[in-house]
């Protein structure tokens, strides 16, 4: 059975550090499926706040985000307590969206965690449309 591959940048954009909570553990003890796009959501907000946007919902202007789509690849377990070290970078940019691939890797030991990606489509909140990248938005991402 094939598995999903999502290709790593050689670098990336933004970094931060985020401890694992108790809600963030499962049933086996370890960091549940769910709170890996939980704390891709964290991370993807403290970035956008470094790029100086208002919020997921304001990038510039009315112009915010939604995800169209998410993906994780699960690479190793993270307990509570351990700090987790998530990169951010930005891909596949278009008209409209991009990707954000994060990687994750447990500071301690050094082991990737796991890796995501998420499709990012700009959207106008008042007119409840998709849109074009906002120039501003375009310039911050370094694109």
């Amino acid at each position: 059975m094939s598995r999903l591959s999502i290709p790593l940048p050689e670098t990336f954009a933004f970094r931060c550090e985020l401890p694992v909570r108790v809600s963030d553990l499962n049933y086996g003890g370890h960091v549940g499926n769910d709170a890996i796009l939980t704390l891709m959501q964290e991370a993807r907000v403290l970035y956008y706040r470094h790029l100086g946007f208002a919020s997921e919902l304001q990038l510039d202007g009315s112009v915010g985000q939604i995800i169209a789509d998410a993906a994780v690849v699960y690479k190793s377990e993270a307990f509570l307590g351990d700090v987790l070290v998530i990169e951010i970078a930005v891909t596949e940019i278009s008209r409209a969206s991009f990707n954000l691939v994060y990687r994750i890797t447990n500071r301690s030991s050094g082991k990737e965690v796991a890796i995501g990606k998420t499709g990012v489509v700009c959207f106008d909140y008042h007119s409840r449309k998709v849109v074009s990248i906002p120039a501003p938005v375009r310039r911050a991402l370094g694109v």
